[in-house]
């Protein structure tokens, strides 16, 4: 347990006691204690005046495509009451279905990445890996995709057939079968090269119940390792910056290691994968969706040399740039070490540490305990700080 042992005692002297104690076990507070510091509300954002407003916007803007406070707003506000139905109500990676007796994982996501290519792989990488990670944060094992392509007309063949061969050759990796596919094209200058779109089946394991409302107060919260490095990857090639040493994307498909997890224990309560919004964003739609509050240990966070000096230039947080590589799962603290366990013995989640824990106090919100002593409320970004990172 010296993992978790170690971001509770970092966490103990957060305000209201050790996370996870009940109201009757905390000490009694601090009369030097500040307001500031033992309160947490969420925002109301139905009063904010700001570039790009929340509600009764006319036009889509970027931040809408940005996993942040504009996209779930865009669903929950407009596609979700377009759809309706109970399935899609559990807005998780991927929707699990029962069809002929068999539980299904069921997900779809379309890439426009800018640039196509860059170091650690390419749009055809992220079409695959996106998705079979969608499904494998159900607990499914990806088994079949489609791929559409959308095609600016004027693109080179030769682009083409490199994103074709990256596809299959990421399938092969991943262990599924492109079953069928779409290809559309559109005139010049109304796209950008190539566009592309995935969706994909999975097979759920019985017994396994993974999804975001599943997060109960003492579970250890674990990441699988160093984030923010597909984000600081992208930003590299497109605006042409050097950081020292070449900043690889940390794309990867993670079914198998969601397979060493479940071997582990069947009772993880959640997977997130941290794609567009980062850690943050994940943390926060798994607080929100569960009635939870989260409590991390900033300083247990891993954030890789290049991508901390990169944001430190930029005045970005490493918290909100996008991982294409990496999970973050809630876990039972007594299955906690053995899953810890089994997420370094596989290749994937070699580094994967424990940042913090569930905890009962400030539902819906997420705090972290900074390196200089204090506290900070981890917000929902509103849109992006990189857009088209996948």
């Amino acid at each position: 347990m010296a993992d978790i042992d170690l971001v509770t005692e970092l966490l103990t002297d957060l305000p209201g006691g050790a996370p996870g104690r009940s109201p009757a076990e905390r000490p009694a507070e601090r009369p030097s204690e500040l307001p500031s510091e033992r309160s947490f509300e969420q925002p109301d954002f139905s009063g904010w005046s700001c570039p790009l407003p929340l509600r009764d916007h006319p036009r889509v803007v970027m931040g809408h495509g940005g996993g942040g406070a504009l996209s779930a707003e865009l669903v929950q506000s407009l596609f979700a009451p377009a759809f309706g139905g109970p399935v899609l109500a559990g807005l998780g990676d991927s929707a699990v279905l029962e069809l002929g007796g068999a539980r299904l994982a069921f997900s779809t996501d379309s890439y426009v990445v800018r640039p196509l290519f860059f170091p650690g792989g390419c749009i055809g990488d992220l079409a695959v890996n996106g998705t079979v990670n969608d499904l494998a944060m159900s607990g499914a094992r990806a088994a079949y995709l489609s791929c559409g392509f959308i095609l600016e007309e004027g693109v080179e063949m030769a682009v083409v057939d490199r994103v074709a061969r990256a596809i299959g050759a990421a399938a092969r990796t991943a262990g599924v079968e492109i079953a069928t596919g779409d290809t559309k094209v559109v005139e010049a200058g109304h796209g950008d090269g190539v566009y592309l779109n995935t969706a994909g089946l999975g097979l759920v394991p019985a017994g396994v119940d993974i999804r975001p409302q599943r997060a109960v107060p003492g579970d250890v919260v674990i990441v699988s390792g160093p984030i923010g490095l597909h984000g600081v990857a992208i930003m590299s090639v497109r605006e042409g910056l050097e950081f020292g040493v070449e900043v690889r994307s940390d794309t990867a498909p993670l079914g198998g290691l969601v397979e060493a997890m479940l071997a582990a224990t069947a009772d993880l309560h959640v997977l997130r994968d941290p794609t567009r919004g980062g850690l943050a964003a994940s943390l926060n739609e798994i607080a929100t969706a569960a009635s939870v509050g989260v409590v991390l240990s900033e300083r247990a966070v891993p954030v890789p040399e290049p991508v901390a000096n990169a944001c430190a230039v930029l005045g970005l947080d490493p918290m909100y740039i996008a991982n294409e590589g990496r999970l973050v799962a809630f876990v039972p603290r007594t299955s906690a070490d053995a899953v810890l366990a089994a997420m370094r013995a596989h290749p994937d989640g070699a580094e994967s540490v424990v940042i913090g824990e569930c905890v009962a106090d400030h539902p819906g919100m997420v705090v972290a305990r900074t390196g200089f002593g204090g506290t900070r409320v981890v917000d929902l970004p509103i849109g992006e700080q990189l857009p088209r990172i996948c």
